[in-house]
């Protein structure tokens, strides 16, 4: 990446083609509307256009409030198409943990995102610690699905991700991965590793 208000542009106009102005209620006009301004964030970041190896991006451009179970589907590797294994009504009993704070709004930036594969074979409750220890946040749910539809290529196959920063009040957490060549929103325990999962993570989020 060399131009991070190109790539904000170009993340938007994916979520236009993939319809989620409809998702969120809105004309395209509207919805553009409501995103344009956080252009100007990426713009006057030196950090936006920083990668720093194969498991990390710079930003990502996060809507909110939308259904899980339509933003899974919208996502894709290659042709074939993101799903879930929870309930619509299951999913949204998944909510940010104690110490994530989710800006208010149509949508924000998550800046500095690592896929954290220095956590394969880490149960999520040890990486947890070690994520927050270094002043880093895990990411949501609905963070690892922006990630995965706006970069699918970080979805790679031995090297998915748990998603610590969303639970539902007992040892489950969500995690996306590769099943038949699709995404996958599921869930693995707390205490449980996995040699293919690792627990993503990100250094900051910001809104207008």
């Amino acid at each position: 990446m060399t131009d991070a208000p190109a790539e904000f542009d170009r993340q938007l106009d994916h979520l236009v083609a993939l319809g989620y102005p409809a998702l969120a209620g809105s004309t395209e006009a509207g919805f553009r509307e409501r995103l344009a301004p956080l252009r100007d964030v990426v713009a006057a970041r030196p950090d936006a256009d920083v990668e720093r190896g194969e498991d990390h991006i710079p930003f990502i451009v996060v809507p909110t409030g939308l259904p899980r179970e339509e933003t899974i589907a919208r996502t894709a590797l290659g042709s074939r198409q993101g799903f879930t294994v929870l309930e619509a009504g299951e999913l949204t009993t998944f909510r940010p943990i104690e110490g994530v704070d989710v800006p208010a709004g149509a949508g924000y930036l998550l800046f500095d995102i690592d896929t954290g594969t220095e956590f394969l074979n880490v149960t999520p409750q040890n990486a947890l610690v070690k994520i927050t220890a270094d002043g880093r946040s895990p990411l949501t749910i609905d963070e690892g699905i922006a990630l995965v539809t706006a970069r699918p290529d970080m979805l790679r196959k031995n090297k998915c991700f748990s998603l610590l920063a969303s639970r539902c009040g007992d040892k489950r957490v969500p995690a996306l991965w590769i099943s038949d060549r699709k995404p996958k929103l599921g869930w693995c325990w707390n205490g449980n590793p996995h040699t293919w999962l690792g627990s993503a993570h990100a250094g900051e989020r910001v809104t207008l």
